[in-house]
């Protein structure tokens, strides 16, 4: 079933979301919620979607990243963005640790935040970029009351990021460069195709 997804301003975004038991996990509403979830998701259409966005304040989100997505993008960009098919999947009381950065093969070092636009399907026709830790640790329960570790890098980190924001009351723009927010329509006209540096630095005025 396809469900409503709340826009900003609604007060449910702006709350932290209870934790659910193993036995809740399991209950037939709650798989149904999950399976609609999935279903308002994809045809938004989005990478993640968590349950306070449909106005239920529960530690529950979904995640997908199809391949389909990236095909539709640029090697630089994909490449730029570790930006790889996730498959569907689901975390419940989702704990996130940041993990420091690590050491490539060549022996340089990756940096422990990157910056890329990011939007949101509560605030859509909007962009503005988002500081974001590389890589993440997400310690959480599957849609069996399984416990779960996943490890995640790049876009994927990034998406973990965003949705476990979202069961705390936090949208993407309460971290993002607050300089380069703007209507999606002007990002596809004027930077879409320019490096993130390069519009950092127009935007911000930063060196």
């Amino acid at each position: 079933m396809l469900l409503t997804i709340c826009q900003t301003g609604e007060i449910v975004l702006r709350q932290s979301s209870r934790q659910l038991t193993s036995s809740e996990i399991q209950t037939e509403p709650i798989q149904d919620l999950i399976a609609s979830m999935f279903e308002t998701m994809r045809a938004a259409p989005g990478v993640g979607l968590a349950a306070p966005q449909i106005g239920v304040p529960l530690q529950v989100a979904v995640i997908e990243d199809r391949q389909a997505y990236i095909e539709k993008l640029s090697n630089e960009h994909s490449t730029e963005r570790l930006r790889v098919a996730v498959a569907p999947h689901v975390i419940i009381n989702p704990r996130l640790t940041l993990e420091p950065a690590a050491a490539e093969p060549s022996g340089i070092n990756q940096p422990g935040e990157v910056e890329f636009f990011e939007g949101c399907l509560s605030l859509p026709g909007f962009t503005a970029i988002v500081p974001r830790a590389l890589s993440v640790r997400v310690d959480c329960l599957n849609e069996y009351a399984e416990p779960v570790t996943i490890h995640a890098r790049g876009w994927y980190a990034r998406i973990l990021q965003h949705e476990i924001d979202h069961l705390h009351g936090i949208l993407y723009i309460d971290r993002m460069l607050t300089r380069t927010f703007m209507g999606r329509e002007n990002f596809e006209r004027y930077w879409k195709d320019m490096p993130v540096a390069e519009c950092r630095k127009l935007l911000t005025l930063v060196p």
